[in-house]
């Protein structure tokens, strides 16, 4: 008997079930030195994609660029990132990270992935962590797409 392919809604709903109950248990232990979910994201978008105007992080944070203003100034103070000259433009600027911020990031971002892992390596198999590994790449690739 031939199987049916699963309705996209129907993927849609458990997939956004299952990734907000993982996102809501990891939330904690991502937010080390008292940072938010918003300051967490912008720092992670810097590391990821490298230094950027103000104008190109707003609009890859889907925010508006008032509202990321008193964020990157709350992580300048913090030592999170620091601001340079543009290179082809001085009347513009670039925000990355600073040597502390990569560090403090990447520490935490280890710590935060320890706990996971170790639950992953004693309760799935190395076909199930394959799988996962599929599965997070299609993730991705619906993430960029929305």
């Amino acid at each position: 008997m031939a199987r049916t392919a699963p309705d996209a809604a129907q993927c849609a709903v458990r997939l956004r079930r299952a990734v907000l109950v993982l996102a809501r248990r990891l939330r904690p232990a991502l937010r080390s030195d008292g940072i938010s979910a918003a300051k967490l994201s912008v720092i992670g978008q810097l590391y990821r994609e490298g230094p950027m105007t103000p104008t190109e992080l707003a609009a890859r944070e889907g925010v508006k660029l008032p509202s990321l203003t008193r964020l990157v100034a709350e992580l300048e103070d913090d030592g999170w990132l620091a601001r340079e000259a543009h290179a082809s433009d001085g009347r513009r600027w670039l925000l990355g990270l600073t040597a502390l911020g990569k560090k403090r990031l990447v520490a935490g971002a280890q710590a935060a992935d320890a706990p996971l892992a170790e639950i992953i390596a004693n309760s799935t198999s190395a076909e199930d962590r394959r799988l996962l590994l599929q599965a997070c790449a299609l993730l991705e690739r619906l993430g960029e797409a929305l």
